[in-house]
């Protein structure tokens, strides 16, 4: 999902349009690693299942099980991957977006401290509160 679908003003758009393009690096990294640890993860689990209940176990299939429980393990750290890749997507948006609320030259000290707080507390709201900033930012301005 692109960040600038969200029905936002123009002034705000543009500085999302910058994040995005900041954050956008980490986000094809992510989508690759979910891409592809989901049907490893499947396709693991579904033959080491079907190979340990269905005909029983003999010793020919133990090759065929590692082989099986090395995707699913490649899987998992595609996934786990992608999970830190997401904690620093969230990092480096919300850095780039205390260093523009410090960067401006618009808003007062107060209020460039008052969203900085907001969004070093709710990380999850970052975007919410970035988007406030710039609606205030662009009423003193006007």
């Amino acid at each position: 999902m692109k960040l600038t679908n969200i029905e936002l003003p123009n002034f705000a758009k543009k500085e999302v349009e910058k994040l995005h393009e900041v954050i956008s690096p980490f986000v094809k990294k992510a989508s690759r690693y979910v891409f592809w640890s989901f049907p490893l993860i499947t396709l693991s689990i579904f033959n080491i299942l079907s190979m340990l209940f269905g005909n029983g176990l003999n010793e020919s299939m133990i090759s065929s099980l590692v082989v099986y429980a090395i995707i699913g393990a490649i899987g998992m750290a595609l996934s786990k991957e992608a999970k830190l890749q997401q904690a620093e997507i969230q990092k480096v948006s919300m850095d780039y977006i205390i260093e523009r609320i410090k960067k401006s030259e618009i808003a007062s000290d107060r209020v460039k401290e008052k969203y900085i707080s907001l969004v070093k507390e709710n990380p999850l709201q970052t975007l919410n509160h970035f988007v406030n900033f710039l609606e205030v930012e662009n009423r003193v301005m006007n």
